[in-house]
């Protein structure tokens, strides 16, 4: 996926100002940045979310112009998005939302019985409670339950590119080791994803390790490195930039 010159506005006000990257097959690459900086806006307008209006630039997925695409042209395309707050749906269960998204993305039927027993071992090897699968999504769960939702779901779904909007805002230390583990799992099973994960802190990069690291700020591209730019940022700040 790559990312040229993208600007985005905000009922009229400019977040990003031009930002250029690429995202490799196979590559995990960490968005860091302060508060403001564009992060989120980054994630929801790549996923198409109408809120965000694309001023400039363009983004292309396997050749596809991917700003020319609906949102559900962009998941079928190869795109998932992980939210950072993900919304409850009462009366509309995990196992019925994931069934119906798992045929979508493979454009064929599957009887519901097979799809439970693909589900249930995912579900067992990501280490998420089998009887969150029947009840209402999101509606109820902890905030470690729904992220680690989350990742099945990208498990199940064996996009080519995913973002990661703060999958690890509001995990304790506990739920933050098990999200990552379910993250470095789907990796090695899909070695050709390629992960944009957007962070704050340096705490899930300590166990999801990045290729790149990014620093946005005020909607701009300010600073690239290896993984040793994280240790730069925890010692100095962003300001240190």
């Amino acid at each position: 996926m790559t990312i040229r010159n993208l600007k985005v506005t905000v009922v009229k006000k400019p977040i990003l100002k031009g930002i250029s990257l690429e995202l490799k097959p196979g590559e995990l690459v960490a968005v860091m940045g302060p508060n403001g900086s564009g992060k989120s806006t980054l994630a929801y307008a790549l996923a198409g979310h109408p809120h965000y209006q694309i001023a400039g630039g363009q983004v292309k997925l396997d050749g596809k112009n991917l700003l020319k695409l609906s949102p559900d042209e962009r998941s079928l395309a190869g795109l998932f998005l992980a939210f950072q707050y993900p919304v409850a749906i009462p009366g509309v269960t995990l196992d019925q939302f994931l069934h119906q998204a798992f045929e979508a993305r493979a454009k064929t039927k599957i009887a519901p019985f097979e799809f439970r027993k693909i589900l249930n071992q995912k579900a067992k090897d990501l280490g998420v409670d089998e009887k969150l699968l029947s009840r209402s999504l999101n509606d109820g769960f902890s905030g470690g339950e729904k992220k680690r939702v989350e990742v099945l779901q990208l498990a199940l779904l064996s996009p080519k590119y995913a973002i990661m909007d703060e999958t690890d805002s509001g995990l304790d230390i506990d739920a933050l080791r098990i999200v990552a583990k379910g993250i470095n799992q789907i990796r090695r099973a899909s070695p050709d994803l390629g992960i944009l994960m957007i962070t704050h802190y340096r705490r899930i990069l300590d166990y999801v390790k990045p290729d790149r690291v990014i620093v946005l700020s005020r909607g701009r591209v300010v600073k690239t490195g290896s993984s040793r730019l994280i240790e730069q940022l925890e010692a100095k700040g962003y300001k240190g930039l």
